[in-house]
């Protein structure tokens, strides 16, 4: 790397943390992983800029990811399938001479991206974390990927997910784990893991992921970035095979909520293959996030029914920023919805949904499923028809009392995970606070409650615990208003700054 670009480096870095590091009143002053470009801490949005403006180019770019890349990845693990170097870097110079010539670019143009390994790209092999598909090369892409493609986004890998997604603890027979960058002993999350971790290390600067079960949310709660399950049909998926389903949802993950929108406004939007298909533009996330949220009713968390435990390192830390949503102007009160049907509907319908997904692949290959998911696909086979339709009934039951909820509240704001991240080793956590667990998904209760709501939510970095270990808050907000809770997420977000905090591996 010549001097000037060292130099044209220090400048965009002092410039990107005043810019898009929040409020100057933030307590957490902006940290950086030693020894990485300013470029890979940077903000999507002022990197797109500077690129449109030809300021950076889009080799300048890749060359400082796929330096960190170099440096990073062999201790995280984040990233499992590079594309090979000359082939990005092709890409990378394609890409320039297409602004030389002053053609129309896309608004991710040039910026590095990695997919989630659920997701397929043409011609990069996507293994799903399943041993079955470890040399799968898919013959076309999923629709997120060909809207990032044709934003202009360039791929550089496929980034880490627990077996089909199964489970909020991302490893697999394939490639392993992916280490927490804040403790390397601890878990990322998922099944988003390594799309979090990607982002928190400055491997990349757009990641992609998806959500059941709390998959966009837990694993940035975990890395200390910002995830955000949109409402279901925002990025419309044409390939889901029981397309009525609401239980499952791609989406994106960023190190800011600016970031996030931004990527979000390339993947969102209508497609007429998708029953569920919202039809509002994605360019609706381009807008200004800025918002006066003065008088503004807020639900604050109590126990969520009684029925699920939390670490009281989670609870005293996002029990302490009710004050700051005051601070912001909102009236705050203790309330929450009744959950109690949440339990049926979310377990059924996932059971029915993953033995109908994978009951053949099971009977073909049956030493090749960790035991959770053979266990949950044997659990959906036996469901009767009145089991699914009675979960379909109590979904229904759940989606109404909350909307009724929020008619009196705009937000509802609770922890986004259970506990903070636990040890790597541990499949997953058995018991919190004392209460024993009988399934692999009782853990993460304070994600699938909201995910079996359908509505939209949102996981911002609220803190650390006295070792270091990062916690998420979760703000849902009403019925397909998924702006208004990226603008409640990013006042927060500006109120506090917790995510200015990297990793320094």
């Amino acid at each position: 790397m010549n001097q000037n670009l060292t130099r044209r480096e220090m400048l965009i870095g002092m410039a990107s943390v005043s810019l898009l590091q929040g409020t100057t009143h933030s307590k957490n002053p902006p940290s950086q992983a030693q020894n990485a470009s300013p470029i890979c801490f940077m903000s999507t949005v002022e990197l797109a800029r500077l690129i449109q403006a030809k300021k950076l180019s889009a080799r300048e770019v890749l060359a400082a990811h796929l330096d960190q890349i170099d440096r990073i990845n062999p201790k995280v693990n984040a990233l499992v399938t590079l594309v090979p170097r000359d082939k990005v870097e092709a890409a990378a110079a394609k890409a320039d001479e297409m602004q030389a010539r002053k053609e129309k670019l896309g608004l991710l143009h040039g910026l590095p991206v990695a997919h989630k390994d659920l997701i397929a790209t043409k011609d990069i092999r996507t293994t799903y974390g399943s041993p079955i598909y470890r040399d799968n090369i898919p013959k076309e892409d999923d629709l997120v990927v060909e809207r990032m493609r044709r934003a202009g986004a360039i791929i550089v890998g496929k980034s880490n997910a627990p077996e089909f997604g199964s489970g909020s603890q991302t490893f697999n027979k394939v490639f392993g784990a992916t280490y927490n960058p804040y403790d390397l002993r601890k878990t990322c999350g998922g099944s988003s893991g390594g799309a979090a971790v990607a982002l928190a290390c400055g491997l990349v600067p757009v990641a992609t992921g998806g959500d059941t079960g709390g998959s966009l949310r837990n694993p940035a709660a975990f890395c200390n970035v910002v995830g955000f399950r949109p409402s279901i049909g925002r990025v419309p998926n044409p390939k889901n095979l029981l397309p009525w389903l609401t239980l499952t949802t791609n989406g994106c993950l960023g190190r800011s909520v600016a970031d996030l929108a931004f990527s979000l406004s390339t993947i969102a939007g209508p497609d007429p293959r998708v029953p569920l298909s919202i039809s509002e533009s994605g360019t609706l996330f381009s807008q200004p996030l800025g918002r006066n949220f003065k008088g503004v009713r807020v639900a604050w968390f109590r126990d969520l029914g009684g029925n699920v435990p939390f670490d009281p390192r989670v609870r005293a830390i996002v029990d302490g920023h009710r004050k700051t949503f005051e601070t912001l102007g909102c009236i705050v009160e203790e309330a929450e919805p009744d959950f109690k049907q949440a339990d049926t509907a979310f377990r059924v319908l996932r059971a029915w949904n993953t033995a109908y997904s994978y009951n053949k692949l099971l009977s073909e290959h049956p030493n090749d499923f960790k035991d959770t998911l053979r266990q949950e696909i044997e659990e959906g086979l036996r469901l009767t028809a009145m089991d699914v339709a009675d979960a379909q009934n109590k979904q229904g039951q759940l989606w109404r009392s909350f909307q009724e909820f929020l008619q009196r509240y705009e937000y509802f704001v609770l922890p986004t995970t259970q506990l903070p991240p636990f040890d790597v080793k541990l499949e997953y956590p058995t018991e919190i606070a004392g209460t024993r667990f009988n399934s692999y998904i009782d853990w993460m209760k304070s994600c699938w409650y909201i995910s079996a709501t359908g509505n939209p939510a949102a996981s911002v970095p609220a803190g650390f615990t006295g070792d270091g270990l990062p916690v998420g808050l979760q703000i849902v907000g009403r019925n397909k208003e998924d702006f208004s809770v990226l603008q409640m997420a990013n006042a927060f977000e500006e109120m506090t700054g917790f995510g200015k905090k990297h990793p320094t591996l």
